[in-house]
């Protein structure tokens, strides 16, 4: 043998699966959908199939359960993939119910390869594979014919250039423990796990000969389309700066709609820049927040926003209200509380390719974390992490905010370290100044850029936020009782 054997792969059709795979499916591959009840086998099986299937490239769909495969196919009509007219000349659907109730292994090959030989199909799927195997023989005698069954089913499919699924209700330990994987090419497993009122899907790519596959699990969730998986990957490095260090110190500086912080940032944003606004509750980020995309508006810049805590209905800025109805702003506006990162961000992505927005803004990081099902808000720093990386590979300008805790006895910029993962800071808050409260505004960071370091004091009126030109000066930072105080509590 003197060339190199090339794998042909085929595109699933399920959005994240070929990225976990290592580019697709395999060709003439042997593979095992194995999961609990519920956790979306069939679905993932005919999601592919519908993808896959055509009148060149035929598939045979063997049910092994009671029930008729009329039963399942009025539950699978209800998803987008389903194509009624594939029906009969691409997809045919065979019961083998009755061939195993005889108890005899044989006879179910038998019957397989019959069907096999009147469709010629490339593509082979059984469900439920599991109830093949309990019909089995106890004992080494089961076991052997079990494994003789398998192996000449594996063999006989691959010989015969068809792709082939067993789909089987087994939990990780059963299914790595089986001796299908012996002879599976490749083995899926999904799962589901349930925590504080939140259920959340996972799908693991446990094997795939010849594949580089993606490594751990990685949520999906099962949509009016089927399943749309969120794979937990990083961005690449964006080409021009990969190897330069990182920061372009050059990069053209962009209005941020409130001119006096433009002064302060020594002439604007830098383009492409991550900037954290952080400051306690009323101290105005959401209007910084709504200023920056209505200055990109102005200047021909498409935006988006993504708000936790404010629905869009809940804006109050007509102005604002008025570029969401006419496009100019794209909003993401999730109502689901057991969400990954990686769905969030699979939202947000969608809207900018959508929009062809460059500028973003994240109102807020504080209240995202309420959105996270319980297993991903413990590390909500790693999570945000993901989430400016992907975001500073397309190279938008984001504005994040974040809430700070009502502590006037510290300088505090941010919460779990989060300032580290951003290129700018910018931090408001409340201070006595002769005896009255007061709303000061500084530039913390601005990597690769020289910036003002006044404490500027600042007030918000009808015309958005005007920041004295001088720096404070006498500065008193508010005790916890002398700010309750001032509020009138």
């Amino acid at each position: 043998m003197n060339e190199k054997v090339t794998l042909g792969l085929m595109n699933t059709g399920v959005p994240g699966l070929d990225t976990l795979l290592g580019g697709g499916l395999g060709e003439f591959s042997f593979n095992l959908i194995a999961g609990a009840p519920g956790s979306g086998k069939t679905t993932l099986a005919h999601q592919m199939m519908f993808t896959l299937a055509n009148t060149e490239r035929r598939a045979l769909f063997f049910t092994v359960l009671g029930e008729p495969p009329l039963k399942m196919l009025r539950f699978q009509q209800q998803y987008g993939f389903f194509d009624l007219a594939k029906v009969g000349p691409a997809i045919r659907y065979v019961n083998l119910a009755e061939d195993l109730r005889q108890g005899d292994f044989s006879v179910v090959l038998a019957r397989i390869m019959e069907e096999f030989e009147s469709f010629s199909p490339s593509l082979v799927f059984v469900d439920s594979f599991r109830s093949v195997v309990q019909t089995s023989k106890p004992g080494q005698e089961g076991i052997a014919e079990l494994q003789y069954f398998i192996q000449e089913l594996g063999t006989r499919m691959t010989s015969w250039q068809a792709t082939t699924f067993l789909i089987g209700e087994y939990v990780q330990a059963e299914s790595e423990a089986n001796p299908i994987m012996t002879v599976a090419d490749g083995v899926i497993a999904l799962a589901q796990t349930h925590e504080f009122n939140s259920v959340v899907r996972k799908i693991r790519v446990v094997k795939m000969r010849g594949q580089a596959h993606l490594p751990g699990s990685h949520t999906f969730r099962i949509t009016g389309d089927g399943l749309r998986i969120y794979p937990r990957v990083l961005p690449p490095l964006p080409g021009d700066l990969a190897g330069a260090g990182g920061v372009d110190t050059n990069a053209l500086r962009i209005p941020t709609g409130t001119p006096d912080l433009d002064a302060m940032l020594n002439g604007g944003l830098p383009q492409g820049h991550v900037v954290l606004l952080g400051g306690p509750t009323g101290s105005g980020k959401t209007i910084l927040g709504t200023r920056f995309l209505q200055e990109g508006a102005r200047h021909g810049e498409k935006g988006v926003a993504m708000f936790f805590e404010k629905a869009t209905a809940r804006l109050r800025n007509a102005e604002m209200a008025q570029l969401i109805r006419d496009g100019h702003v794209g909003v993401v506006d999730s109502r689901s509380l057991d969400m990954s990162i990686e769905e969030l961000l699979d939202e947000l992505l969608r809207e900018i390719e959508r929009t062809g927005a460059r500028r973003v803004v994240i109102d807020s990081l504080s209240e995202m974390g309420l959105y996270l099902a319980p297993e991903f808000r413990s590390d909500l720093r790693l999570a945000v992490f993901r989430m400016l990386a992907s975001l500073s590979s397309r190279g938008v300008s984001v504005l994040v905010t974040i809430g700070q805790d009502d502590q006037y006895t510290e300088m505090s910029f941010s919460r779990d370290e989060m300032s580290f993962l951003v290129d700018a800071v910018i931090a408001m808050r409340y201070v006595e100044v002769q005896g009255r409260l007061s709303k000061v505004i500084t530039v913390v960071k601005v990597r690769g850029s020289a910036h003002s370091t006044d404490l500027r004091e600042y007030r918000i009126t009808d015309r958005g936020i005007e920041i004295e030109p001088h720096a404070v000066n006498h500065v008193g930072v508010l005790t916890g009782t002398a700010m309750r105080r001032a509020q009138g509590s």
